[in-house]
């Protein structure tokens, strides 16, 4: 095929998503070139949510472009347990995550029939997953090679496919690095791309409380044992570890107490009966003096934390009572054993 524009049309490209300025730019200019984009979402772990969906959805109608969702989030989970590369300043393993979406994106560009996956990273803008070596690595260890493409900034890369088979010109693509937004912001405005999303404050696993939520639940479990629920969990509340095998996590206010009445799963719940307070969650298998120490901290919490507190504990099935005397509120045990 040649370079112009009738046989562009005939190309199909698969386009990671992510509902972001980038990834957005970079499947509507390569639209503009005048290639046939489809747009791919991989759900992984952190993103596997009916209003996540909705707002892909809703961006993909935006700018008028077929959707794909993968829906990855269990397969996610082994990457994050066992990443190859290892993990940036938190938990998190950018490069092991990127490689894991881009090979269910080459999985997807064969199903499809197209020729061609493309991304919206930009050099330099990540330190951890967007430097030049980094974004090469990926591209090799995903089995795409030069069927990786990144529009945004591919005149600062070697030439791929799309370049090397005459379909564009190295010089029709972008040369865009760094961390300023500056660029993405004048070609959202010459592509007509409006009602964009602001950047977001990146992923979970940065977050320094969720890694260190993360890294606890690794050392005392094992990380092949911390499954879906307790990745979610791990957004709740204030986490406590009481001894090497028991942690509890007490609610921080009213939408806390409903996550983790939700989550509870096969864990002892506990609330209290005749005041306001927080649910409280109990993680492992806790002797009664345990629990008895459990439902001290979380009176220490409730409405009235300067009087005896009855509170009720049930898990599947097993109801009892306890009768906590609430902690000081200087309890030295407190920042001692909170996680994060």
């Amino acid at each position: 095929m040649n370079g112009n524009r009738v046989n562009r049309e005939e190309i199909k490209v698969i386009a990671a998503f992510s509902g972001g300025l980038d990834s957005i730019l970079a499947a509507v200019f390569m639209r503009s070139l005048g290639f046939k984009v489809t747009l791919l979402h991989v759900q992984h772990l952190f993103s596997a949510s009916a209003e996540g969906r909705e707002r892909l959805k809703h961006a993909a109608e935006h700018v008028g472009l077929p959707l794909i969702i993968e829906d990855a989030s269990v397969d996610h989970l082994e990457t994050i347990r066992h990443p190859k590369h290892g993990y940036g300043r938190g938990m998190n393993p950018c490069i092991d995550c990127r490689i894991f979406m881009l090979k269910i994106a080459k999985r997807v560009m064969e199903s499809q029939g197209a020729e061609f996956v493309i991304t919206g990273e930009v050099l330099g803008q990540r330190p951890k997953s967007q430097h030049h070596k980094a974004l090469l690595q990926a591209a090799d260890e995903s089995g795409l090679g030069d069927r990786l493409v990144r529009p945004l900034c591919a005149q600062l890369l070697p030439d791929t496919l799309p370049v090397t088979k005459g379909w564009v010109k190295r010089e029709e693509l972008l040369s865009i690095s760094g961390r300023s937004r500056q660029q993405q912001m004048a070609l959202a405005e010459k592509l007509g791309v409006q009602d964009y999303p602001q950047p977001a404050g990146g992923c979970v696993l940065i977050e320094q409380t969720y890694a260190d939520r993360v890294r606890d639940a690794f050392t005392h479990l094992g990380a092949d044992a911390v499954d879906r629920n307790q990745f979610e969990l791990f957004r709740f509340g204030r986490h406590f570890r009481i001894s090497e095998t028991v942690k509890a996590i007490v609610g921080r206010d009213h939408a806390d107490n409903l996550k983790l009445a939700e989550l509870a799963g096969a864990r002892w719940r506990m609330d209290p009966i005749e005041v306001m307070g927080p649910t409280t969650l109990v993680e492992g298998e806790a002797t009664a003096e345990e629990l008895e120490l459990i439902a001290g901290l979380a009176a220490r919490y409730c409405k009235d934390s300067d009087i005896t507190i009855r509170m009720a504990l049930v898990r599947e099935g097993e109801k009892r009572t306890l009768t906590a005397v609430p902690w000081p509120k200087d309890d030295p045990r407190i920042e001692e054993w909170r996680i994060g």
